[in-house]
């Protein structure tokens, strides 16, 4: 299958970016080195192209009803401006993906999903649509850019009118930026390290980007990629769809029942009502290496007896603690904050011990 390539593929080219295939899109993984780019962005500010990601449109009087019978979340607690972080479950207990909704009006609505799932989330929405709701997939007309670190106020405030220091996480704000007018300036990310996702038209994605770049000079602004995207979001412990959430894991068991609310009805809500009664017996955990080792995904996590008692989901070498930190499930006697494990690491076990996330504090 061709690779897709999102609209400012040949910017990213030209500035050296190292392109590879990413959830069926050609995709920046780095310009200079994963902990230049990591410690930029958890220091100063950088900026991703995350384009890639799918929008749907939900819109008129039925639109809140799928939104509720689909996600796990309370979407009727959403007002204008609003924004709630949520999941597709499916009919067998796992998840389909996990997702945004942003509130743009009342009775309008903005789905957020993965990349690697468009396809699968728009006919699963399209799927359950059986009381008439508007849908529009705009995936492919929009881009979007995630403008993350502390210096990110000061890099951007000079763009828009939008008081940016005020807008508090998990709220948007539309108004003019760069010039360009109907940009959504979305007080989200998955760095941990606060900024804005920056929601703009194709057509105007190299203007904004460039006004960005030149925005953001005096606080030391540079393009990030992929791979460090993924060491900054595993220190705050945010799944990653794929490695630590998947269509046969729960919610429940991902630690995600703070967005599965059981006073309204969606898909499989029953079943997971009943695993959440009965207890789930595994659960996915954040873990530290107190030995010299790299966790990777698929490692085994066993006891001290050399038994599995579960798997790792995402893994790497933590480029703030200088250690090695993973996420993964075991069974659920093991997941309490300060039991010893050991990683499997080429056929030597290597000792870890659980720990509370986010692996770094903010």
């Amino acid at each position: 299958m061709e690779l897709k390539k999102i609209a400012l593929n040949d910017v990213h080219e030209s500035l050296g970016a190292k392109m590879v295939p990413f959830a069926g899109y050609n995709m920046p993984v780095r310009y200079s080195s994963d902990l230049e780019e990591h410690n930029t962005v958890r220091n100063a500010v950088g900026i991703f192209d995350v384009s890639h990601m799918g929008e749907f449109l939900v819109k008129g009087p039925e639109a809140l009803d799928l939104i509720q019978r689909i996600t796990t979340n309370d979407a009727s607690k959403l007002t204008p401006g609003k924004i709630q972080y949520s999941c597709f479950p499916n009919e067998e207990g796992g998840i389909v993906d996990d997702l945004l909704v942003y509130c743009m009006a009342e009775n309008e609505y903005m789905l957020v999903v993965n990349a690697s799932n468009i396809d699968k989330d728009w006919a699963w929405v399209n799927k359950y649509n059986t009381k008439g709701a508007e849908l529009q997939n705009i995936s492919d007309e929009m881009s979007l850019f995630a403008v993350q670190g502390p210096k990110t106020v000061e890099a951007l405030q000079s763009l828009t009118s939008v008081d940016l220091a005020s807008m508090v996480y998990y709220t948007f704000e539309k108004g003019e930026f760069a010039g360009v007018p109907d940009v959504i300036l979305s007080a989200t990310g998955y760095t941990g390290s606060g900024g804005f996702e920056i929601y703009v038209k194709n057509e105007d994605a190299e203007k904004v980007f460039h006004a960005i770049m030149e925005a953001g000079k005096e606080q030391g602004i540079k393009p990030i990629g992929l791979g460090a995207r993924d060491t900054l979001r595993l220190e705050m412990g945010f799944c990653l769809y794929g490695n630590d959430i998947d269509d046969s894991t729960s919610p429940l068991e991902a630690g995600l029942g703070w967005i599965t609310k059981f006073d309204k009805d969606f898909v499989n809500a029953e079943s997971l009502k009943e695993q959440k009664a009965a207890g789930v017996t595994k659960k996915l955990v954040g873990f530290e290496m107190l030995e010299k080792a790299i966790p990777r995904s698929h490692y085994e996590i066993v006891n001290a007896e050399g038994e599995k008692i579960g798997e790792v989901t995402s893994g790497t070498m933590s480029p703030s603690l200088g250690k090695g930190i993973g996420m993964g499930y075991v069974q659920t006697e093991h997941s309490k904050p300060g039991t010893e494990v050991f990683v499997r690491v080429r056929n030597k076990d290597m000792k870890g011990q659980v720990v509370k996330l986010p692996f770094v504090k903010k």
